[in-house]
């Protein structure tokens, strides 16, 4: 198959394939997405094929506009709307009460749609063309590092997928929060740039996941993801990190430090990808680093993030990335 590479060009052409049953790769604020009819077994089916993705791991359903989310969920509570006033069109995402003509296969077999409303024009354009909503999980292979860039994804699904829509680099960087409206608190299942201090702006309770995973509720929580290539690990200090470095040299393999800004003067001319001085850049360049760095190292050294916020919602990925290895 072959996969093209076009811009807001293809809209049109993205529409056609998904009203054929097709899946197309588009970009959204915060990652790049696979997208398929979210009403069509056959679409969903050709989802999990290309990324090779467990068929119990749900995907999310991308609305362009607030009423389209009665397509898919039902008992909506008054808290959604909140969340709507307050952050929507953005980076959250909303675990509801599934609508029961809603296949099942979305949804990995839950009572529970996850509803996301993405704030990226190119996104926007692609469901309101489509005419119907649209599933999509991140546009990769299934445990590797989620693509921010339409590069990302070609080096990924290039001959499994008809096209990709490339609407530059991802702002966010970080996949989206989601929070579940389904249990007794509003519960954080994956933490996102929309943070716990935020949604408590507009929710009277807000609980962070933290139980084992029997059955995952919405993306993210059960499987291993954001992995690179090449081994990964996460340096406790920045001395544990230039020891790392150096003995890999020393060894004759390849390393390279994803660093703080604060850092970089500390590692000198060892090889580094700056991410940044606060959260939010860190989230926006992480994947990206990543990216850059599995086809150039052996081991991949990652600083670790201190301060709360959104550094722990990077961190939440970077824990998965590295399966827990802390130098």
């Amino acid at each position: 198959m072959l996969t093209k590479i076009m811009g807001a060009e293809g809209v049109d052409l993205g529409a056609e394939l998904i009203a054929k049953g097709e899946v197309v790769a588009f970009a959204t604020e915060t990652v790049y997405g696979l997208g398929g009819d979210a009403f069509s077994d056959s679409a969903i089916k050709k989802i999990y094929e290309a990324k090779g993705r467990p068929s119990d791991n749900p995907l999310i359903v991308h609305i362009s506009k607030l009423d389209d989310v009665y397509r898919v969920a039902k008992d909506i509570p008054e808290a959604y709307f909140k969340l709507v006033e307050k952050f929507l069109p953005g980076p959250l995402t909303v675990i509801l009460p599934k609508r029961d003509d809603v296949p099942a296969a979305v949804s990995g077999g839950l009572d529970t749609i996850a509803v996301r409303w993405p704030v990226h024009p190119l996104a926007q354009a692609l469901i309101a063309k489509s005419g119907t909503l649209i599933a999509a999980p991140s546009a990769n292979t299934s445990t590797h590092i989620s693509p921010t860039t339409a590069a990302h994804v070609y080096e990924d699904l290039q001959g499994k997928i008809p096209l990709i829509l490339d609407g530059g680099e991802c702002e966010v960087g970080i996949e989206s929060t989601i929070v579940s409206l389904t249990r007794d608190v509003p519960t954080i299942l994956r933490p996102g740039v929309i943070c716990e201090s935020d949604l408590m702006t507009v929710l009277d309770a807000v609980e962070l996941f933290r139980g084992k995973v029997e059955r995952a509720e919405a993306p993210g929580m059960k499987y291993k993801h954001y992995a690179p290539k090449c081994r990964a690990v996460l340096a406790s200090s920045p001395e544990k990190a230039i020891a790392l470095y150096d003995k890999t040299v020393a060894d004759g393999l390849r390393a390279e430090i994803l660093s703080l800004s604060a850092h970089t003067g500390v590692y000198g001319s060892r090889k580094q990808i700056d991410l940044g001085g606060d959260g939010k850049a860190v989230a926006r360049h992480i994947y990206n680093a990543m990216h850059t760095a599995e086809n150039e190292a052996d081991l991949i050294i990652i600083d670790k993030l201190e301060g709360g916020g959104v550094y722990d919602s990077v961190m939440n990925r970077v824990i998965k990335a590295t399966a827990g290895q802390v130098e």
